[in-house]
């Protein structure tokens, strides 16, 4: 088990292929200008329509004759670079392992270092992950424009930096044990200040264990005052001073600034004289709860996690940095990362808390009516919800189509600020043998992990067809190190991540791939798990297998019915299925009109999560399968005709039960459909909590 962490093994090699791409590179660059000049985004049509002179047209009719002569000019050193090149990616390691060695903060809570040295004792109740799956569209950019999408380095950049900033966003979670009240759900707000440990993705009680990745500091005392105002603090992360914001607006807890509004403090908590009967609203000398807070009713307990922040958080990146550029993606990257406050779970009859986001700088014009949050459906025993921010403490992530270099190394650089171990440039171009295609890009796929990677590997699908075997699409395998039990053994997981083919028509080619999918999983799943020769080991405990990607068909289309009935969905389940043919209610499509990318509505996570929240919405700006009497190609744009389910869902996230151990179980605690790449990519994501429960009772 050796994970390739250069692309070649000698030095040498790897000096002939970066000149070889020097002299390619240049072709290469002038060709995708080119043919960039001549596909326009709606975007870029919308603005040359209202200034027909304007600078953009011009730059466009000068550079595109300049682009030809250029190219023209570069074909025989892109010739020579070639032939030097091309022989070389036969023997190109098949991915690269990427790891970023913890700071301080993240070594006190035992993340692992090279090697897969173990990362903690593996509790005895077990533990909670979360996954999640994103199509980003990061194509070179003229083949991007296809898609409707520009831009691709910049949108390279803003991907990594929205996924980090919805991973690494705090949460509290307040717990109350009274005899009226013990079931009130987690409050989860984004906008406080960082400067707290993260907690688990399991979020226990209070009284248990609160870390993820090593031995937990055990709450045994009571808490006799806030832990929100502690004594002393100058510096709170709910109730910024007055210099820092001037007014109480900004406070995620009181909203409206008024106290019989806010829903920590009833009526009678106020007295007059400030809140200082409120554990929330200290003055640093209280040291009994009052009984007039509904927070510190018998047994309060409040759970606070955040990351630490960033010491390099503003990075210099002026190599293709063009202008422009800059305040774009601070403005998405702002709407994306900050939100006053997040949704308060509260049981039937409580107290509800809309998301609102006070910092959005992108114009809103959205006239869709917005829903209540939908909870758990019929006898679901899981939340499921539309999410304008990927799940906070995020330990798994998989990318797909991120098939530009120069992206690739952008996006690596942003996911290293929180995931330490990566797997990208996944695919081998040139052939495959002599009867394979050329591959101009490779497979596309992504692997970031908060868990060490023990293992990995990479299969090609030899049978794809048209322009789709012009990638090297395929599947990456990974086995991760999750924990240590009691007896020394090793807690592992396995994830596949995977881009099935994409032309509509060719469902035989991906139940194909599919049965590869399945076959090769299980072969890495045993050669994974053979211990070295001549040494006696313990033999590895399963936590969960995950598959992740875009499978290219969904559960609601006639056409798909020969992949909805593979036996892949008899080895793994999928959440938001019921059966062939049929999802479930609350189960969304995950593929975007690109038409619609840059309309109002949907040009922030948060207008788009409305959107999406709504039935007209959807209809409106998701891509569903087409009807008999209406054209694949016409646009969907206004139409009446019937539509069946919520959109075409082709990302996926699956899980097997299979080859546990005994009396262990999975469970998913939350499934969401993520919107907060609105505006960079034409897909959703999805994520899912998985809890894995042991059977055993905390010691």
């Amino acid at each position: 088990m050796v994970l390739h962490t250069t692309p070649y093994s000698s030095a040498c090699l790897h000096f002939l292929d970066g000149l070889s791409w020097s002299l390619v590179f240049p072709c290469y660059w002038l060709l995708d200008r080119l043919l960039a000049s001549c596909v326009a985004t709606s975007l870029e049509k919308r603005q040359r329509s209202q200034d027909p002179c304007s600078f953009l047209t011009l730059c466009v009719l000068i550079s595109a004759p300049l682009y030809l002569l250029l190219l023209l000019a570069s074909l025989p050193f892109a010739l020579l670079g070639f032939i030097i090149w091309a022989p070389l990616q036969a023997i190109r390691q098949p991915y690269l392992y990427t790891y970023r060695r913890p700071d301080k903060h993240q070594a006190e809570q035992g993340q692992a270092g090279p090697g897969g040295v173990g990362i903690g004792e593996w509790r005895p109740q077990g533990r909670s992950f979360c996954f999640s799956s994103a199509n980003v569209c990061l194509l070179p950019d003229s083949l991007a424009r296809f898609n409707n999408l520009s831009d691709t380095h910049r949108r390279a950049r803003e991907v990594g930096k929205r996924i980090r900033n919805g991973a690494s966003r705090p949460q509290i979670k307040i717990y109350i044990d009274s005899p009226t009240n013990t079931s009130i759900s987690a409050a989860s707000f984004s906008s406080l200040a960082t400067g707290f440990r993260r907690t688990s993705s399991l979020d226990q009680r209070p009284d248990h264990t609160h870390t993820t990745n090593g031995p937990a500091d055990n709450e045994t005392e009571p808490l006799t005052e806030c832990p929100i105002h502690s004594s002393g603090a100058t510096d709170c992360p709910v109730h910024p001073s007055a210099g820092d914001q001037g007014s109480s607006e900004y406070c995620p807890v009181h909203t409206s600034g008024e106290a019989p509004d806010c829903p920590m403090h009833s009526t009678g908590a106020h007295n007059g004289h400030g809140h200082h009967d409120c554990p929330m609203h200290g003055e640093g000398t209280q040291q009994k709860p009052s009984s007039d807070c509904p927070l510190h009713t018998s047994g309060v307990q409040i759970s606070i996690s955040a990351p630490e922040p960033d010491p390099q958080e503003e990075e210099a990146e002026t190599g293709n940095h063009r202008p422009g550029e800059q305040a774009g993606g601070d403005t998405g990257s702002m709407t994306a990362s900050r939100e006053s406050l997040a949704r308060y779970h509260g049981s039937d009859g409580g107290v509800g808390i809309s998301s609102n986001n006070t910092l959005s700088h992108v114009p809103r014009t959205s006239i869709f009516k917005r829903p209540g949050r939908k909870r758990r459906h019929g006898d679901e025993t899981f939340d499921h919800e539309i999410s304008a921010f990927f799940p906070a403490n995020l330990d798994f992530l998989a990318l797909q189509e991120v098939f530009d270099h120069g992206s690739t190394t952008r996006l690596r650089r942003q996911l290293h600020r929180y995931f330490p171990y990566v797997l990208s440039d996944v695919g081998q171009y040139g052939w495959k043998g002599c009867c394979s295609r050329f591959k101009f890009l490779n497979s596309g796929l992504m692997l970031a992990s908060r868990y060490p990677i023990l293992d990995a590997r990479y299969e090609c699908y030899p049978n794809g067809r048209g322009e789709d075997a012009l990638a090297a699409k395929g599947a990456l395998f990974a086995k991760v190190h999750v924990g240590t039990s009691h007896q020394e053994q090793r807690v592992v997981g396995y994830l596949t991540c995977t881009h099935l083919h994409a032309i509509e028509a060719d469902a035989s080619v991906r139940c194909e791939q599919l049965d590869l999918l399945l076959q090769w999983g299980a072969e890495f799943r045993q050669s994974s798990s053979q211990p070295p020769a001549g040494e006696k080991v313990l033999e590895d405990l399963v936590a969960f297998d995950v598959i992740l990607g875009d499978l290219n068909f969904d559960n609601c289309s006639s056409e798909d019915k020969l992949e909805q009935q593979h036996a892949l969905f008899t080895q793994y389940k999928d959440p938001c299925r019921l059966g062939p043919g049929e999802d479930k209610p609350w189960a969304l499509g995950t593929l975007l009109d690109p038409s619609g990318l840059y309309d109002d509505e949907v040009s922030s996570p948060e207008s788009l999560q409305k959107v999406m929240e709504n039935e007209e919405g959807r209809k409106e700006y998701l891509v569903f399968p087409p009807s008999k009497s209406q054209c694949p190609a016409s646009s969907q744009k206004g139409r009446k005709i019937p539509l069946k389910g919520n959109g075409r869902r082709i990302d996926y996230i699956l899980y097997s039960d299979e080859g546990l151990q005994q009396d262990w179980k999975l469970e998913i605690e939350e499934f969401s459909f993520v919107t907060q790449l609105a505006g960079i990519t034409d897909h959703l994501s999805v994520a899912m909590r998985l809890a894995v429960s042991t059977g055993e009772e905390e010691p």
